[in-house]
């Protein structure tokens, strides 16, 4: 008899952060969506897509203890356009974001890397044209 195989569902994506507020409020601008707040000061999370959220886990809480290190991986997102892209980077600059990579071409479109207040990096891009 052959096992069935089950592919288990996306529901979060976790980052541990120093402040869940700080990450909350940079999280909701920079994907124009509004965080949940109301289990702070240990957590808050943000609607992605599709059921799936973004929770931002106070680093001391986390059980069991973990060995994380911001800048060790990156989250993607996807933005409609160049024009779209050129606008959130602009927005980025202009807040004092840091930024790891300046808008650049590379072979799946044009991207940036931007920094969180914690040092997760954040990979924002506009598809080539097909």
């Amino acid at each position: 008899m052959k096992r069935k195989c089950v592919v288990p569902e996306l529901t979060f994506v976790l980052l541990y952060v120093s402040d869940p507020k700080a990450s909350a409020e940079f999280y909701s601008r920079l994907l124009k969506r509004e965080a949940a707040l109301d289990r702070l000061p240990t957590f808050a999370d943000l609607p992605l897509h599709d059921g799936a959220k973004l929770g931002l886990r106070l680093e001391t809480n986390v059980k069991p203890p973990a060995r994380a290190v911001a800048g060790g991986s990156e989250i993607m997102f996807k933005i409609a356009d160049t024009q779209t892209l050129l606008a959130a980077y602009a927005d980025c600059t202009e807040r004092g974001v840091p930024i790891a990579q300046t808008p650049a071409e590379m072979n799946f479109g044009l991207t940036f890397v931007a920094l969180d207040p914690d040092g997760h990096r954040l990979r924002l891009y506009a598809p080539k044209a097909s």
